[in-house]
C-alpha cells in the first residue's frame, strides 16, 4: 500500500510542506471561500460567533495562518488590534491590499511553527484558522500549538480550527473512489494517516483534542463550523435558501457542541484559555 502512494503521489513527495501548500493555494481562489458556498457561510458565521464569546473592541488578535484576511479586516473594522500572519506570498499580497486603509491590522509573511516575531504574552486573543490542516507531523503541531500559547497572554483564549477525517471522506470520496481514500487517510488497521502529500490532513476529535492534553491550557468546548453540508451541496436537490439560512444558522449553532455530531462537520474548532502563571 505504501508503494502505490509513493506512485501516487510521487510529483509531491519531494516537495517541501511550504511548497506544497503554496502550489496549492497558488491555484485557489481563497478570498471567496467562505463566500460561495453555503458550507462556507456557515463556516465564517460560527467561527465568528466564537470569536464575539471572547474579544471585544479593543482586544489585541493575532491570526496564524490568516488567509487573504477573511477575519483579521472583519475584526480589525470592528475595533479589534490585529496582527496577521500567512504563509503563502499570493495570500499575503491579496491580504495587504484588503487591509489598506486598517492602520489597526498589521500582516507579516510567517509560518506557525515560529512566531518568534511576536513577544510572549502578547494577545488577548489567538487564532490558528488553517495551519493544522497542513501540518502533517506531530512535531511540527506541538510546535505550532507552542508557538501559539506562548504569544497568547494568560487567561486569554486560543481557536484552533481542524478538519474531521470522518468528513473528509464523505466529502471527497463517494464518487467511486473510496477505497483510494480510505488507503490515503487511513492504516489497514483504520488508525487515521497524517503526511504531507495529501495536502489536507485529517483528525478525530479525540486524537486533535489530545494534541493539547500536556499543554498549560485548559479545554472550553470543541465546535462544528459547517455541519454536514459540503458533502450535500454537490447533491443537484441541495438549498437552502436566503430565507432559510438565518434559520438555518440559529439552528446550527444552537447543536455546534453537541459530541455526537461533530464528526459529520468537515471544519471544527477546539476553544481553550492558556492557564494564568501561579504566584
Amino acid at each position: 500500500m505504501e508503494d502505490s502512494f509513493r506512485e501516487a503521489y510521487g510529483k509531491s513527495a519531494d516537495k517541501t510542506r511550504e511548497e506544497i501548500v503554496r502550489d496549492f493555494y497558488a491555484q485557489t481562489d481563497e478570498d471567496g471561500r467562505l463566500e460561495r458556498s453555503r458550507h462556507g457561510q456557515l463556516e465564517y458565521l460560527t467561527t465568528m460567533h466564537y470569536i464575539h464569546r471572547f474579544a471585544k473592541p479593543g482586544a489585541k488578535v493575532l491570526e496564524v495562518g490568516a488567509g487573504t484576511g477573511r477575519y483579521s479586516v472583519a475584526l480589525a473594522k470592528e475595533g479589534m488590534d490585529v496582527a496577521a500572519v500567512e504563509l503563502v506570498e499570493s495570500n499575503l499580497a491579496i491580504l495587504q491590499k484588503n487591509a489598506r486603509g486598517l492602520e489597526n491590522l498589521h500582516a507579516y509573511r510567517g509560518d506557525a511553527v515560529d512566531l518568534s516575531a511576536f513577544p510572549a504574552d502578547a494577545f488577548d486573543l489567538t487564532l490558528v484558522l488553517g495551519p493544522m490542516y497542513h501540518l502533517y507531523e506531530r512535531e511540527e503541531a506541538d510546535r505550532a500549538i507552542d508557538e501559539a500559547v506562548r504569544v497568547t497572554k494568560p487567561g486569554g483564549v486560543l481557536l484552533f480550527a481542524f478538519l474531521s477525517v470522518y468528513a473528509v471522506m464523505y466529502a471527497n470520496y463517494l464518487s467511486g473512489n473510496w477505497a483510494s481514500g480510505q488507503e490515503e487517510n487511513f492504516t489497514w488497521e483504520y488508525r487515521v494517516r497524517h503526511f504531507k502529500e495529501q495536502l489536507f490532513t485529517g483528525y478525530d476529535v479525540t486524537e486533535f483534542e489530545e494534541l493539547f492534553s500536556r499543554k498549560p491550557v485548559s479545554h472550553i468546548t470543541t465546535a462544528g463550523t459547517d455541519g454536514i453540508l459540503e458533502p450535500l451541496e454537490h447533491r443537484p436537490d441541495f438549498c437552502i435558501s436566503d430565507a432559510d439560512f438565518p434559520a438555518f444558522a440559529a439552528w446550527h449553532l444552537v447543536f455546534a457542541e453537541k459530541r455526537e455530531l461533530l464528526g459529520h462537520n468537515s471544519h471544527l474548532l477546539y476553544l481553550c484559555r492558556k492557564e494564568k502563571t501561579k504566584t
